[in-house]
């Protein structure tokens, strides 16, 4: 069997290896998962939200060590690893509360009695990118796990790590064996045979717009359903009358969280020109107090790129650009970079249009609300995005008017697993988390039963 080293993005340095399964291994996976789901679609709903319990439970008492491997396999800062792992505890127990609520409804008819049951699609197949391996993991299998259905999950080739764990964790805490699979291995052999194996009845992918779009194309032969949360270039719009204090404030870890490494962050910074000057004179100071170190330091805002080819992709949009100012970050080894800040002189420049996924922030001035909803607008994407106004009626209007799936005013918040997140245009297709994440893991059932004379 191949294997894949794992890098320590902080260092440079291989750490481990796992291995990389082929195409014989992927469809036995999917294979034990096809004939796992019978008996786990059976268990009764109480009895299957006991063992999501458990499992939630089971990582709860593990969570150090989840986040020790998050912070050596993608450089999270071991801050925001522990809240990942949490999460991953979180998710797992909020729907854990789901199975014995999975209601179906009765519809009025005549002749008889209708009513809707919500019916688990079998083998689900969960691709995993290495910007948030275990949270975005936990948002796919919990919920598909609690409607019925078995998982087979592909973690990133670059951070396999955490994922594995968590298959382990699942079997210590009871989970039938099959019924959730990790399959580390490549994109082109795993993940394209979840697109292809008829077994697999839905794909849920987090990653670029690109892949996004070859998977739901290749789904289409099978009419397999998809989920798809893909890339984003948020914006972060600042009203004059906002508190701009507060908004400079907040503005670096809106962008520079995970290194930038985030599909949501706020890389687009619209700020209206009547105070443009005054709010990059307070957001300086604030970026180069960005505190970017060793991400196991418990003061580390912000630590290493994933990779160093995705350093040079980094690289390559601040070259040439005009830099406004810029942070720290350490040198030497590892995949450093330093929170940087970009004026952008036109909608077009290319750090202004594209998803850089680095701790790069691109800056612009607006004149006025329709202005800064035109700007706001002109992209392809739609994920997320913030709004800082101190009127009321303004925040209610923007809001409705940004084309994008999650929106925040005067803050920056935008996901939390009580509440639906997902994309518009081609930022993705679905939601995810919130209480009718089940639904998009089942199939809706129609049966009528005459009542007869």
């Amino acid at each position: 069997m191949t294997t894949t080293d794992v890098i320590n993005p902080s260092t440079g340095a291989v750490f481990t290896t796992v291995p990389s399964l082929d195409l014989a291994a992927t469809d036995a996976a999917i294979d034990r998962a096809h004939k796992a789901f019978p008996a786990w679609r059976a268990i009764a709903p109480g009895d299957r939200a006991r063992l999501l319990r458990r499992f939630a439970a089971v990582v709860d008492q593990h969570l150090d060590e989840l986040a020790e491997l998050e912070v050596r396999n993608a450089g999270h800062t071991i801050g925001n690893a522990r809240w990942e792992a949490g999460n991953v505890r979180d998710v797992l127990d909020y729907y854990a509360g789901a199975p014995e609520r999975l209601s179906g409804r009765q519809i009025p008819v005549p002749g008889g009695l209708d009513v809707t049951f919500h019916e688990p699609l079998g083998v689900v197949g969960i691709i995993v990118p290495w910007n948030f391996p275990m949270p975005i993991a936990g948002w796919g299998f919990a919920p598909a796990l609690a409607a019925g259905n078995t998982v087979v999950l592909k973690p990133a080739e670059l951070t396999p790590l955490t994922a594995i764990r968590l298959g382990e964790l699942a079997l210590e805490a009871g989970l039938p064996e099959d019924v959730f699979q990790i399959v580390p291995g490549k994109g082109s052999v795993v993940g394209q045979r979840f697109v292809t194996h008829p077994a697999v009845r839905k794909i849920c992918f987090t990653g670029s717009t690109e892949v996004g779009k070859s998977i739901m194309a290749g789904a289409a032969d099978q009419v397999k359903r998809v989920t798809l949360e893909l890339g984003g270039k948020s914006a972060n719009i600042v009203f004059a009358d906002a508190d701009l204090e507060k908004a400079a404030a907040s503005a670096p870890s809106s962008v520079f969280d995970n290194a930038g490494q985030d599909c949501c962050a706020r890389s687009r910074l619209l700020v209206q020109e009547s105070v443009y000057d005054k709010f990059l004179s307070l957001l300086e100071p604030a970026v180069k107090a960005f505190r970017v170190e060793e991400p196991s330091n418990a003061t580390a805002e912000m630590g290493p790129l994933i990779s160093a080819g995705h350093r040079e992709a980094v690289t390559a949009y601040v070259e040439g650009s005009d830099v406004a100012f810029a942070g720290q970050a350490p040198s030497g080894d590892g995949w450093w970079f330093p929170p940087t800040v970009l004026l952008a002189h036109s909608a077009e420049d290319r750090h202004w249009r594209e998803e850089v996924f680095g701790p790069v922030l691109s800056v612009l001035p607006f004149k006025d609300e329709a202005d800064a909803l035109r700007l706001a607008n002109d992209t392809e994407y739609g994920l997320s995005g913030s709004l800082w106004t101190r009127d009321l009626g303004r925040a209610l209007r923007v809001s409705r008017a940004v084309e994008t799936g999650a929106l925040s005013v005067n803050s920056h918040s935008s996901v939390r697993y009580w509440t639906p997140f997902g994309g518009m245009k081609q930022s993705g297709l679905g939601r995810e988390l919130g209480p009718d994440a089940l639904l998009s893991f089942t199939d809706v059932k129609n049966v009528f039963l005459a009542m007869g004379e």
